[in-house]
């Protein structure tokens, strides 16, 4: 049987994402939540839960999915009512980690640009309940694409995999629900990282200028600044999670603004041509990869966080090393 390169390559890409991401972020979850990263507490909660929503993108979206579909596609995840269910909690998991992004470059605009906002706003408390609103919303915003899906075909009674109904794209309800889900996910997120990051930059630009000229103003010379090397160590951070969100949405991005202009119909992928079906997979690929590479971020950003995984892997050999002693000790022969 041929196989084509591109099947080939869909099904060995999405596993090694998988077989990556998920112990990354776990890792992440495990780490932090001990909070021993020299971290804020509710600069923690917003990592952690970005980590929580990105390990469930790599469960759902990619495990359940993606890979049930290449080398499981006659399983009982593909009964209409798992099928839509599956939809559902996909979008869901991926808009939760998306605007918890967005919440985080938010929050870390707060922090940097708006001081006097900042103790009321960069709290613990702030953090839970910004984060429970967004994972809320998402959910009550994905429930209804439960209900616009119909089997593909009825087998011995069992209703099997899931197409858009026809009146998803007739009803003027459903087409303005569809409308208001490509603004709400990715264009305005896209755009809102995009607007509070530049917005952070030339604060930091301007504020970084005048300390330097009061510095040499009372110095008389340039001497190096701890507070600064300080600001800069912490917006490595956020512009890193922000550069990678940006670069693995473009063509999401992209994807979304061209379906909407050429009319395209998706989800499903029917009556989709090669090239757009080649559009769309190469964005939900890199989509994916995004929900994998921020454990990789916090371990290039952040010191006390490459120590505490480094501790972290020792301990499986020091537990081995005291194994094997001990069992030396009771059988010394």
């Amino acid at each position: 049987m041929h196989i084509s390169p591109k099947s080939l390559l869909v099904s060995i890409y999405y596993p090694v994402v998988a077989i990556i991401g998920i112990p990354a972020n776990l890792a992440v979850i495990l780490i932090l939540s001990r909070r021993r990263c020299g971290l804020s507490k509710y600069m923690i909660c917003y990592l952690v839960s970005m980590a929580v929503t990105d390990l469930m993108v790599m469960v759902i979206a990619v495990g359940i999915n993606r890979i049930t579909v290449v080398y499981f596609p006659s399983s009982l995840l593909f009964i209409t009512p798992m099928c839509s269910l599956r939809i559902v909690l996909i979008y869901v998991a991926v808009d939760s980690s998306v605007w918890i992004t967005v919440a985080f470059t938010f929050d870390r605009f707060m922090a940097i640009c708006c001081q006097k906002l900042k103790i009321k706003y960069c709290t613990e408390k702030m953090a839970v309940r910004v984060i429970g609103i967004v994972c809320i919303l998402t959910c009550i915003k994905n429930t209804f694409l439960y209900f616009v899906y119909e089997p593909l075909y009825i087998l011995n009674n069992v209703p099997w995999f899931c197409v858009l109904k026809l009146m998803f794209y007739s009803s003027p309800a459903w087409v303005a629900y569809d409308l208001i889900r490509s603004i709400l996910m990715p264009c305005l997120p896209f755009l809102l990282i995009l607007l509070l990051n530049a917005l952070t930059i030339r604060h930091i630009i301007t504020a970084n200028r005048a300390r330097r000229r009061l510095q040499a103003n009372s110095t008389g010379e340039n001497k190096s600044d701890p507070e600064m090397k300080k600001r800069k160590r912490s917006m490595v951070l956020l512009f890193a999670i922000s550069g990678s969100f940006i670069l693995s949405y473009l063509l999401f991005f992209v994807m979304i603004l061209y379906i909407r202009i050429a009319k395209v119909n998706y989800f499903s992928g029917s009556g989709s041509s090669g090239s757009t079906f080649n559009l769309e997979e190469g964005a939900y690929m890199l989509q994916y990869l995004c929900s994998c590479v921020n454990p990789f971020i916090y371990a290039g950003t952040m010191s006390k966080f490459r120590a505490e995984l480094k501790n972290g892997l020792k301990l499986p050999v020091k537990l081995i090393v005291k194994i094997v002693n001990f069992r030396k000790v009771i059988n010394p022969t």
